[in-house]
């Protein structure tokens, strides 16, 4: 039995599906205006691990990841660059999807857009409206009446006078209370709009993922999940709507993963320490960048500095050395074993993935001490399970040589050479040049074969 943290009871829970053997889970996906960030990676990767997991022990998964292509952001930028809101979305979009491939994120199985749903958004706040949990202002706006549903804040776990405005909400005079939030905005010159009972104008941020989560989903579904920062005010809100508009529990499990800082600093453009995936994807290959984020628990927070992510290539390395020794005959992946039996513990106790990798390291060093095949097969299979080491391991280890200015085959020839003819002095010469180089070299079985080590 799976065990999860439902951040709405903050407690772990056996995870009991609505249907048998059957999973509706809803992640919040990326306002597109920019190019991803490391945090979207931490997200992205964590949600695809417990998508990925699921799906391994035999759960059937609809997994809704949503795009959001209208916004103020999305309106500014694109008026900035002197291009369509569609040109800047279609953009974005397509560069987030290059990085979702880079990272080995699957697919989701719907990628609703909020622009392809704001008919079911306009007949949303109309119910709300009708309820008295929503009014027009004098400006044209129209706010949740968060006072009136009285279970706001369950999930944050504060209480009303305790909340304040969210980023997204904007605070103003036209509210009859702070603490309101916007569910349409009326329409401004130059700004797309769309006819509705209310005004013309087009939907605020939260009610997008209400309508979008009900329409691919139902009213009532599994998990619904993000980053820790959409706790509130944005998953707080999507609650006082769905569950306003329903008087139905809108999902059973709410999971948030936790934030990454850099260099134990909070990510941030005005500390000039932000970094975007693509940013990062220069310097590091994505399986390494993968495998840092799931070195860590995914509720956690996670450090990234140069040393940490190079930990982790090392760490990443150390296995696929490992692989990089093929067996001669390999056996299929047991019904049964001792490490089988800590892999899963570790991923049905709320996917740590982080002690999940601990056993990839036990099945490595126990192949590289028995060379024992069956410890190959468990490395490589499990490591699929986490959407790792699927990658020829003479090519991770290789890397990328294009810019290197030596031949290495022949400076191994001419190594092995000089050894033959017992001219130490040449062979170490050699093996310092390509170490200094970043190349390591292995002997093993009367062979040479070569790495990179940075």
């Amino acid at each position: 039995m799976i065990q999860l943290y439902n951040s709405l009871t903050r407690q772990k829970e056996t995870f009991v599906p609505l249907e048998e053997n059957k999973i509706k889970m809803y992640v919040c996906g990326m306002t597109v205006y920019d190019y991803c960030h490391i945090g979207h990676a931490r997200s992205l990767v964590a949600f695809d691990m417990i998508n990925r997991y699921f799906r391994h022990k035999g759960y059937q998964v609809k997994f809704v990841r949503n795009i959001t292509d209208i916004d103020d952001k999305i309106i500014a930028r694109a008026q900035e660059r002197g291009i369509t809101i569609q040109a800047l979305t279609s953009e974005f979009i397509d560069k987030m999807h290059e990085d979702c491939e880079a990272l080995n994120i699957l697919s989701p199985d719907s990628e609703p857009r909020a622009t392809a749903h704001v008919e079911g958004m306009i007949t949303m706040i109309s119910k709300l409206m009708d309820k008295g949990l929503a009014y027009r202002a004098d400006n044209g706006d129209v706010y949740y009446r968060v006072r009136a549903f009285k279970e706001y804040g369950k999930l944050s776990n504060q209480s009303i006078d305790e909340l304040r405005a969210g980023e997204r909400v904007a605070v103003d005079q036209f509210k009859e209370d702070p603490v309101d939030f916007v569910l349409w905005k009326h329409a401004k010159e130059g700004e797309p709009a769309w006819d509705s009972p209310f005004g013309p104008g087009r939907p605020g941020w939260h009610i997008e993922c209400s309508v979008m989560s009900e329409e691919e989903l139902g009213i009532h579904f599994d998990i619904h999940g993000g980053g820790m920062d959409l706790k509130f005010p944005h998953h707080e809100c999507e609650i006082a709507q769905s569950e306003g508009c329903h008087d139905e529990k809108m999902a059973n499990y709410w999971m948030h993963n936790g934030f990454i800082n850099i260099d134990n600093e909070k990510m941030s453009k005005s500390l000039g320490n932000f970094f975007t995936i693509r940013e990062i994807l220069e310097v590091y290959p994505a399986e390494v960048l993968r495998f840092f984020i799931l070195s860590t628990h995914y509720r956690s927070h996670i450090n990234y500095s140069n040393e940490t992510i190079t930990q982790a290539g090392n760490g990443l390395r150390r296995l696929y050395t490992a692989l990089s020794n093929v067996p001669a005959e390999l056996p299929a992946l047991p019904e049964s074993h001792p490490l089988l039996d800590k892999f899963y513990a570790a991923m049905d106790d709320d996917f740590n993935s982080a002690l999940a990798i601990s056993i990839l390291y036990e099945a490595a060093t126990t192949y590289n001490k028995t060379q024992d095949a069956i410890y190959y097969t468990i490395l490589k299979e499990l490591g699929a399970v986490l959407g790792l080491l699927q990658q020829d391991p003479k090519q991770f280890l290789q890397g990328d040589t294009e810019n290197l200015s030596i031949d290495i085959d022949a400076m191994i020839i001419a190594r092995n050479q000089a050894r033959a003819d017992k001219n130490w002095a040449e062979s170490d010469r050699i093996r310092d040049e390509l170490a200094a180089l970043g190349i390591a070299l292995e002997d093993k079985n009367g062979q040479t074969t070569w790495r990179k080590i940075s």
